[in-house]
């Protein structure tokens, strides 16, 4: 519940930003995607602490068998920092490439506007997808699960902050930190930006494993996904991409065929084909 309470307790600081942004970039918003993204994300909220009531026991079970016990210390915390947002870049990379876990994290990108109440656009279904597994490495390396999930939360809190247009490069920044600058790449449908800069808190995960992508200012971004765009209903969003891979599911001829529509790249309908080659 830690999660939920830390994002709860910062959620008036995310909207002064909101509030800011809509007035002075007006462009930018459509009060119908800003409306279901809000709603996404008290869905999303609600799953979350519904699954973490079911999931804390498995959490504690898994620390019980770390080694060690890892006491909090300014090195420590920083470890988890540092450990935490590597796990991050991999949950995020993984999430672009496994059609499983892409059917929730689409939701994020399933939006052609790029503002703060983006951040707020979450999936309810990313506990079966599996973002959780991400997370219990630091649990049986021995960081009691409360203090875990506190660093998942402000790794998550500071995301917010680069779902922006209204903020340029940040200069020596850039090289270390993700950004909107960094974040803008990833939201984009570009060809040159598909698949890069997965970043949470720190951009070097990209640098060292060949998926940063600089923002070049002369090409205009396009947002959104290659297929077909949900309705601002948040059920639609929540679940249009689990229909379209269950549909393929139920169609594969035998068990390979199976197994890769579930766990290969994603794939689309055919209006993302289409959007796709234009």
């Amino acid at each position: 519940m830690r999660v939920e309470l830390l994002l709860l307790l910062l959620s008036p600081i995310f909207l002064m930003f909101v509030l800011f942004e809509f007035i002075r970039f007006r462009k930018f918003y459509d009060v119908k995607d800003s409306v279901s993204n809000t709603f996404l994300a008290l869905l999303h909220q609600g799953g979350d602490a519904l699954s973490l009531l079911i999931l804390m026991p498995l959490f504690y079970q898994l620390h019980s068998l770390s080694i060690v016990k890892i006491e909090l210390s300014v090195a420590t915390v920083f470890l988890a920092f540092l450990l935490q947002d590597f796990l991050y870049y991999w949950f995020h990379r993984a999430s672009h490439n496994i059609h499983w876990m892409w059917a929730a994290h689409v939701v994020h990108h399933s939006s052609n506007k790029m503002n703060f109440t983006t951040a707020f656009r979450q999936s309810l279904m990313y506990p079966l997808a599996g973002m959780w597994l991400f997370w219990t490495p630091m649990m049986l390396l021995g960081f009691d699960p409360k203090f875990a999930l506190t660093v998942v939360a402000l790794n998550l809190a500071f995301q917010f902050f680069v779902h922006t247009q209204c903020v340029d490069k940040l200069g020596w920044f850039e090289w270390i930190f993700n950004t909107p600058s960094h974040h803008r790449v990833h939201h984009a449908t570009n060809k040159l930006y598909i698949d890069k800069n997965y970043a949470g808190v720190l951009i070097i995960w990209d640098k060292l494993f060949n998926t940063y992508q600089r923002e070049d200012n002369t090409i205009k971004i396009k947002y959104g996904i290659l297929g077909r765009l949900p309705t601002n209903n948040p059920i639609d969003t929540n679940f249009h991409q689990w229909l379209f891979m269950f549909r393929r599911f139920r169609k594969a001829e035998n068990t390979a065929e199976k197994l890769k529509v579930l766990f290969s790249y994603p794939t689309h309908e055919k209006a993302h084909q289409q959007s796709k080659n234009k």
